[in-house]
Protein backbone atom coordinates (compact mmCIF):
# COMPACT_ATOMS: atom_id res chain seq x y z
CA UNK A 1 0.00 0.00 0.00
CA UNK A 2 3.05 2.02 0.49
CA UNK A 3 4.00 2.28 -2.85
CA UNK A 4 0.89 2.60 -4.14
CA UNK A 5 0.13 5.97 -1.99
CA UNK A 6 3.58 7.06 -2.86
CA UNK A 7 3.47 6.18 -6.75
CA UNK A 8 0.33 8.71 -6.42
CA UNK A 9 1.58 11.33 -4.67
CA UNK A 10 4.89 11.73 -6.49
CA UNK A 11 2.97 11.46 -9.98
CA UNK A 12 0.84 14.06 -8.90
CA UNK A 13 3.65 16.45 -7.65
CA UNK A 14 5.29 15.63 -10.78
CA UNK A 15 2.37 16.54 -13.00
CA UNK A 16 2.49 20.03 -11.37
CA UNK A 17 6.27 19.79 -12.60
CA UNK A 18 5.29 19.40 -16.32
CA UNK A 19 2.32 21.24 -16.22
CA UNK A 20 5.09 24.27 -16.14
CA UNK A 21 6.79 22.62 -19.61
CA UNK A 22 3.56 22.15 -21.48
CA UNK A 23 2.26 25.80 -20.45
CA UNK A 24 5.68 26.80 -22.02
CA UNK A 25 5.32 24.75 -24.77
CA UNK A 26 2.08 25.21 -25.50
CA UNK A 27 2.29 29.09 -25.62
CA UNK A 28 4.79 30.96 -23.35
CA UNK A 29 7.67 30.32 -25.25
CA UNK A 30 6.67 31.37 -28.88
CA UNK A 31 4.99 34.71 -26.56
CA UNK A 32 8.52 35.68 -24.48
CA UNK A 33 10.19 35.55 -27.67
CA UNK A 34 7.81 37.74 -29.50
CA UNK A 35 8.14 40.38 -27.07
CA UNK A 36 10.10 43.45 -26.76
CA UNK A 37 12.76 44.48 -24.05
CA UNK A 38 10.56 45.98 -21.42
CA UNK A 39 7.84 44.01 -21.79
CA UNK A 40 9.83 40.74 -21.31
CA UNK A 41 11.89 42.15 -18.69
CA UNK A 42 8.16 43.07 -16.50
CA UNK A 43 6.84 39.60 -17.36
CA UNK A 44 9.84 37.77 -16.18
CA UNK A 45 10.29 39.95 -13.36
CA UNK A 46 6.54 38.87 -12.42
CA UNK A 47 7.19 35.41 -12.69
CA UNK A 48 9.78 35.16 -10.99
CA UNK A 49 7.88 36.78 -8.27
CA UNK A 50 4.92 34.65 -7.96
CA UNK A 51 6.06 30.98 -9.24
CA UNK A 52 9.53 30.76 -7.33
CA UNK A 53 7.98 30.29 -3.98
CA UNK A 54 5.21 27.91 -5.36
CA UNK A 55 7.64 25.87 -7.65
CA UNK A 56 10.69 25.13 -4.79
CA UNK A 57 7.67 23.72 -2.72
CA UNK A 58 6.25 21.41 -5.50
CA UNK A 59 9.57 20.62 -6.25
CA UNK A 60 11.04 19.76 -2.96
CA UNK A 61 7.91 17.31 -2.94
CA UNK A 62 8.32 15.68 -5.80
CA UNK A 63 12.08 14.91 -4.94
CA UNK A 64 10.89 13.90 -1.46
CA UNK A 65 7.93 11.59 -2.90
CA UNK A 66 10.39 10.50 -5.73
CA UNK A 67 13.25 9.03 -3.45
CA UNK A 68 10.43 7.75 -0.95
CA UNK A 69 9.31 5.85 -4.47
CA UNK A 70 12.53 4.33 -5.34
CA UNK A 71 13.05 3.65 -1.72
CA UNK A 72 9.34 1.47 -1.23
CA UNK A 73 9.88 -0.21 -4.49
CA UNK A 74 13.88 -1.15 -4.32
CA UNK A 75 12.30 -4.48 -3.16
CA UNK A 76 12.11 -5.41 -6.54
CA UNK A 77 15.18 -4.18 -7.99
CA UNK A 78 14.83 -5.69 -11.41
CA UNK A 79 10.90 -4.48 -11.50
CA UNK A 80 9.51 -1.84 -13.92
CA UNK A 81 8.51 0.40 -11.42
CA UNK A 82 11.86 0.41 -9.74
CA UNK A 83 13.71 0.82 -13.14
CA UNK A 84 11.08 3.62 -13.91
CA UNK A 85 11.04 5.58 -10.25
CA UNK A 86 14.90 5.37 -11.03
CA UNK A 87 14.72 6.80 -14.13
CA UNK A 88 12.45 9.49 -12.91
CA UNK A 89 14.26 10.14 -10.14
CA UNK A 90 17.74 10.43 -12.05
CA UNK A 91 15.38 13.08 -14.81
CA UNK A 92 14.04 14.96 -11.62
CA UNK A 93 17.46 15.72 -9.93
CA UNK A 94 19.30 16.43 -13.00
CA UNK A 95 16.33 18.93 -14.12
CA UNK A 96 17.02 20.59 -10.49
CA UNK A 97 20.67 20.67 -10.71
CA UNK A 98 20.41 22.49 -14.21
CA UNK A 99 17.65 24.67 -12.79
CA UNK A 100 19.98 25.64 -10.14
CA UNK A 101 23.32 25.93 -11.73
CA UNK A 102 21.93 27.33 -15.20
CA UNK A 103 18.27 28.95 -15.16
CA UNK A 104 18.71 30.08 -11.36
CA UNK A 105 22.02 32.55 -12.02
CA UNK A 106 20.09 33.86 -15.48
CA UNK A 107 16.89 34.32 -13.71
CA UNK A 108 18.98 36.42 -11.16
CA UNK A 109 21.01 38.24 -13.62
CA UNK A 110 17.31 39.49 -16.14
CA UNK A 111 15.44 40.43 -12.89
CA UNK A 112 18.62 42.89 -12.19
CA UNK A 113 17.18 44.52 -15.01
CA UNK A 114 14.74 47.42 -15.66
CA UNK A 115 13.01 48.13 -18.24
CA UNK A 116 15.65 51.27 -18.75
CA UNK A 117 18.69 49.57 -18.34
CA UNK A 118 19.32 46.29 -19.59
CA UNK A 119 22.11 44.53 -21.92
CA UNK A 120 22.45 45.48 -25.73
CA UNK A 121 22.52 41.54 -25.87
CA UNK A 122 19.51 40.87 -23.98
CA UNK A 123 17.77 38.28 -26.04
CA UNK A 124 21.15 36.49 -26.03
CA UNK A 125 20.59 35.41 -22.36
CA UNK A 126 16.96 35.26 -23.20
CA UNK A 127 18.21 32.76 -25.89
CA UNK A 128 20.31 31.10 -23.30
CA UNK A 129 17.83 30.73 -20.72
CA UNK A 130 15.43 29.16 -23.08
CA UNK A 131 18.26 26.51 -24.05
CA UNK A 132 18.60 25.21 -20.79
CA UNK A 133 14.93 25.07 -20.21
CA UNK A 134 14.40 23.02 -23.29
CA UNK A 135 16.76 20.35 -21.83
CA UNK A 136 15.06 20.86 -18.53
CA UNK A 137 11.86 20.25 -20.11
CA UNK A 138 12.79 16.85 -21.85
CA UNK A 139 13.79 15.54 -18.62
CA UNK A 140 11.01 16.33 -16.44
CA UNK A 141 9.06 15.03 -19.63
CA UNK A 142 11.19 12.03 -19.48
CA UNK A 143 10.73 11.10 -16.08
CA UNK A 144 7.12 11.54 -15.66
CA UNK A 145 6.33 9.46 -18.57
CA UNK A 146 8.83 7.06 -17.04
CA UNK A 147 6.37 6.93 -14.01
CA UNK A 148 3.57 6.34 -15.97
CA UNK A 149 4.75 3.69 -17.51
CA UNK A 150 5.94 1.82 -14.16
CA UNK A 151 2.49 2.59 -13.22
CA UNK A 152 0.69 0.99 -16.39
CA UNK A 153 3.18 -1.88 -16.74
CA UNK A 154 4.86 -2.69 -13.94
CA UNK A 155 2.08 -2.83 -10.97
Amino acid sequence: MEIKITLFITLLMYAFVISQSFFYILAMSTTLKKMQASTYIETRNLLTQNLQAPLQIVYYTTLGASVLLTAFCVVNPTGLLFISSVIALIALVADVLLAVKGNVPLNNYINSWTTSNYPENWKQYRSKWFTLYHVRQALNITGFVSLLTGLIFGM
